[in-house]
């Protein structure tokens, strides 16, 4: 692949990006469109109906763009969490490595890969990428110590970086741990495997156990029953509910006494409207008492009367048998995943070797589309076996099309579906919360996109380079180095189109949200439902995102000093994710659950692996090129990053795997010195309940009534003049809640 082919991808990419861009800054004007653009806590205002019209909805702007520049950390942790302030620090920290990258890496070692033959060059779009690599560099060159140097930089750069990251999010736990003195989690365990005793119902044994050993700390018990059924039936209802009622109909839809000619209802008969005011108590049940206890399951939640009761419960074997009394700690009542709960625990470990498997013949499948893409970027190759291509590519701007831009959008169409398969085999783990499943599906996303979109791409190509000397060759670990020194420098022309199609377009994909877009379209004008509160909600998709960033991080870090032609466009990337991520925080995507900064330990461990990968890819390449002194301190460099990490896994990881006893001791003493111990235990009987109706507004916080409240006075008096408006609202009402 030559410059002008990575231009022409470029052009291409940067037409979509700027063309969804100003088809964004329009959609979100766009009164119908709220829900999409503002998400469901601003859409449950009928905004729309009072938002008079207003020449500026035609006309792109960037003043979104201002908005999520100006927004304070603070803002974003009110409205997504801990989770999303972790997130976008992953970006910053990407910003910041990747930019002293760039200005070491263009600046020093990209004119050094570039003359480091003695050839006559072309002129600079007939330039091969190879030309820009360190493949391009003599053997025994004494310049080459210039690379390792810019090795050294990234490294201590990085590991600074990470070191106060972990530092200032380890922190920023602990204090979300602290300052939520009511989540009714913190005093809950939930029991699996509960011992199955003749004449005895699920219900009585626990109670008898937890009486017995737990006499002085346990509070109540609540059953988990096998419920999908009824669940399912429950949530068809309310979204059948929801598509046909809407105001069009409050105001249009009477009770009458003449039949209406399809029903053929009487005034006996006659639909009535029925008010959305809840009638569903705790108490009330679909099944009397004797079908209760035949649908019960061997799971239940346990109430004790103080936070250290529950933790040293959660933590502790209750029994000689490991297969039974397991306890978890409890997750929030909106996080809690009820369907797996009723999975029995004995079958778990069955699913998860299910899992792998399935796991390993996808990702077997899944070399067909790696194969087809990289037998694209070597078109010369494969019109040498397939002759009738030659017609195809006679036209230059077609080769350019083909070797530049269409194996990017392959892959990254296949990789599409990758997520959704990953969060099925997460779920047939058993994760009990949703925080945790998607947790888990963004573990197993990240290992299969370093592993196929990496590794796969790498020894394809070195396959295809040198088929038969590159199989033999993987058969000994150490040939691995040197096989991947030769081969990244040459997929990395690749990877740069990979980073223009799956980074830059990804982004004005998320923010034009197509699902939601087309729900919309299809509720509004096929259904003719009008009602923006029908169309449900988001969460952010951390399961793909994430793995999206750590996957440029490492092609970043690998190509950093082998290919640095790369690096502007990352730095790109990743300048256009910090703005349109804090946008769709703050706008879009409704916080339902956190997991309270989990995600960091993923960010930290890709990044430590990125980071030992790029040095041993350099080891084998200095080892190539025959220079002993670079290769001798770049070992070295190795253990450093080995022990930082170990360092780092000692000292912060920790809290991130348990919650400190000397914290929740402390929250204890606080609340019985407050009084409110006894305010908390009455909660606790009323906070998780498996059958609830969403109608109820379980998930909607106190903060989400006041953004509704003030909305709708400010539309009825006319102080709400624009859509835009309602990005200023949220702050005022929530105030600041600081996280430092």
């Amino acid at each position: 692949m030559n410059i002008s082919a990575l231009l022409t991808s470029a052009g291409i990419n940067t037409a979509v990006c700027a063309v969804l861009f100003s088809l964004y800054s329009v959609l979100r004007k766009q009164p119908n469109l709220v829900s999409v653009y503002f998400g469901q806590k601003l859409a449950q205002v009928n905004s729309k109906r009072n938002d008079p019209f207003w020449f500026g909805r035609l006309f792109p702007s960037a003043s979104w763009i201002v908005k999520a520049w100006e927004a304070s950390e603070d803002e974003l942790y009110v409205n997504g969490g801990v989770d999303a302030v972790v997130f976008l620090r992953a970006v910053v920290f990407s910003i910041r490595v990747f930019t002293v990258a760039a200005v070491i890496c263009l600046f020093l070692v990209l004119p050094l890969n570039y003359f480091g033959k003695d050839m006559e060059h072309k002129q600079i779009p007939e330039e091969q990428l190879t030309v820009f690599t360190i493949g391009n560099v003599m053997e025994g060159s004494k310049w080459l110590w210039a690379h390792c140097l810019a090795l050294y930089i990234i490294t201590c750069c990085s590991c600074l970086l990470l070191y106060f990251e972990y530092k200032n999010i380890t922190k920023m736990r602990l204090t979300h741990i602290t300052a939520s003195h009511c989540y009714p989690s913190h005093f809950t365990v939930i029991v699996r495997a509960i011992p199955w005793v003749e004449e005895e119902s699920y219900n009585d044994t626990l109670t008898k156990f937890f009486t017995d050993y737990y006499a002085s700390s346990y509070l109540s018990n609540q059953m988990v029953y096998q419920s999908g059924a009824v669940q399912k039936l429950m949530s068809d209802a309310e979204k059948m509910y929801k598509m046909i009622r809407s105001p069009h109909m409050d105001k249009h839809c009477v009770p009458r006494f003449m039949r209406c000619g399809f029903c053929g209802g009487t005034a006996a008969t006659s639909f009535k409207i029925l008010t959305d005011e809840p009638k569903i108590t705790r108490r009330e049940s679909c099944f009397d008492g004797s079908d209760l206890r035949k649908k019960e399951c061997g799971a239940a939640l346990v109430f004790f009367r103080t936070r250290y009761a529950a933790l040293v419960a959660s933590e502790a074997l209750q029994s000689p048998n490991p297969m039974s009394w397991v306890t978890d700690s409890a997750p929030e009542p909106c996080d809690i995943y009820w369907s797996n709960l009723c999975v029995p625990y004995r079958l778990l470990w069955i699913r998860k070797i299910a899992v792998v498997v399935a796991s390993i013949f996808f990702v077997i499948f899944f070399l067909v589309p790696v194969v087809f893409t990289q037998s694209l970027v070597h078109l010369d190759k494969l019109t040498k076996m397939f002759p009738f291509l030659k017609a195809i590519t006679k036209r230059k701007v077609m080769e350019q099309l083909i070797t530049g831009y269409l194996p990017s959008v392959v892959i990254t169409l296949f990789l599409y579906i990758v997520p959704p398969v990953m969060m099925l085999f997460s779920t047939l783990e058993g994760a009990i919360s949703r925080s945790g499943r998607k947790r888990s599906t963004c573990v197993k996303v990240v290992y299969f996109v370093i592993w196929n979109v990496f590794f796969a791409n790498i020894l394809t190509d070195a396959a295809i380079e040198h088929y038969q000397v590159s199989i033999t060759k993987l058969g000994d670990a150490k040939h691995i180095p040197n096989l991947l020194a030769k081969a990244v420098p040459t997929t990395a022309t690749f990877f740069m189109t990979y980073v223009l199609t799956s980074g830059w377009a990804s982004l004005s994909v998320e923010l034009i949200q197509p699902f939601p877009l087309i729900c919309n379209l299809f509720y509004r004008f096929i259904l003719r439902n009008k009602d923006d509160s029908s169309y449900g909600t988001y969460t952010f998709p951390y399961h793909t995102e994430v793995p999206r960033v750590l996957l440029f991080g490492l092609l970043g870090f690998t190509c950093s000093i082998l290919a640095p032609l790369i690096l502007p466009f990352l730095l790109v990337y990743f300048v256009l994710a910090f703005l349109v991520y804090r946008n769709q925080i703050l706008n879009v995507y409704v916080t339902e659950y956190d997991s309270g900064g989990l995600y960091w330990p993923i960010v930290h461990n890709a990044t430590i692996f990125s980071l030992v990968m790029t040095q041993i890819i350099a080891l084998g390449v200095f080892g190539l090129k025959e220079s002993p002194i670079a290769s001798g301190f770049t070992f070295p460099l190795i253990i450093f990053t080995l022990l930082f990490h170990e360092y780092c896994r000692q000292r912060f990881h920790p809290v991130f795997r348990k919650t400190p006893a000397q914290t929740v001791i402390e929250m204890d003493r606080k609340d019985e010195h407050c009084g409110r111990i006894e305010d908390i235990h009455a909660q606790l009987q009323s906070a998780y309940c498996q059958f609830r109706s969403k109608s109820l507004n379980l998930h909607k916080s106190t903060e989400h009534n006041k953004i509704e409240s003030v909305l709708a006075d400010s539309i009825e008096t006319g102080d709400i003049v624009r859509l835009d408006d309602l990005e200023y609202i949220a702050p005022a009402v929530l105030g600041k809640r600081s996280i430092s």
